[in-house]
């Protein structure tokens, strides 16, 4: 069995939407959060990771959004490893209200582990895994499933340009994998709008996966797209893809689940 963790967060005013709820992008922050922690409880905080010479880096985010999460609600954060292959590791979360409540989000990551030198994929020690599973490691780790979104916008995409601000970076100096959820969810408002939704009603997101295929750091123009896959009873199906505009070259994709839902409705993301 792998050790988990559990982290308490108390939502905060300016972490909420016009709604109150939660914004979807800080999920991903609790996340983040909650796997430094984790990772520091098995032995492996962010001096020991310098100190070897090695660190951990994003590369695709899954999360499914079952109940909203409001101001002054207390969220616990569980998370575990959930195996481990030469020099990658999937994480899961499960997002409950405090006291035991229903699950109101579920969540896994990627991670690539790589040297701080070089930035190239390196593996992962045996001394790592047996301290993430003290009981022995997994068995053979299960296939990763293939990211369904397409590289490339088809024509007719609803695109816009967006300069890589100060405030969108990190710590490593690249934009945080959080941020991208907040590029999705923008351009999705920002197409629905020109497309006559009244600015009364926006979607509400029900799930982002999200691969990251290379950084973008300050400087950089990004060229967004995005469109709709499908969309029946009510229910969106979007892609997005972010593009380095000087180059051409892929930054990041996702694909987002949304319904339409009033500004005033009153239980979004819920199911």
């Amino acid at each position: 069995m792998p050790l988990t963790h559990t982290r308490l967060f108390r939502v905060r005013h300016y972490e909420c939407d016009v709604e109150g709820r939660l914004r979807a992008a800080n999920y991903l922050r609790y996340m983040q959060e909650a796997a430094f922690d984790a990772s520091a409880a098995a032995g492996y905080d962010l001096a020991r990771y310098e100190q070897m010479g090695y660190f951990w880096l994003i590369r695709e985010t899954e999360i499914e959004y079952l109940q909203p999460v409001h101001y002054g609600h207390q969220v616990e954060v569980k998370t575990w490893v959930a195996d481990f292959r030469r020099v990658r590791s999937r994480r899961a979360y499960e997002f409950r209200r405090a006291g035991g409540g229903p699950l109101v989000a579920v969540a896994q990551t990627d991670w690539a582990f790589l040297e701080m030198a070089t930035g190239r994929p390196a593996a992962i020690p045996e001394e790592m895994k047996a301290a993430f599973f003290p009981e022995g490691a997994p068995g053979r780790a299960e296939p990763r499933e293939r990211f369904p979104a397409a590289a490339d916008p088809p024509p007719g995409a609803f695109q816009q340009r967006r300069p890589v601000e100060w405030r969108d970076l990190d710590a490593a100096g690249h934009v945080n994998n959080a941020v991208y959820v907040d590029y999705v969810e923008q351009i999705g408002l920002d197409w629905a709008q020109a497309q006559g939704l009244p600015h009364d009603v926006a979607p509400v997101t029900r799930s982002h996966r999200i691969g990251y295929r290379q950084p973008a750091v300050l400087g950089d123009e990004l060229l967004l797209s995005t469109w709709a896959v499908e969309e029946h009873d009510g229910t969106l199906l979007r892609d997005t893809t972010v593009h380095r505009a000087s180059d051409g070259s892929l930054v990041a994709r996702a694909r987002t689940e949304q319904v339409r839902a009033g500004l005033q409705a009153g239980t979004p993301g819920a199911r």
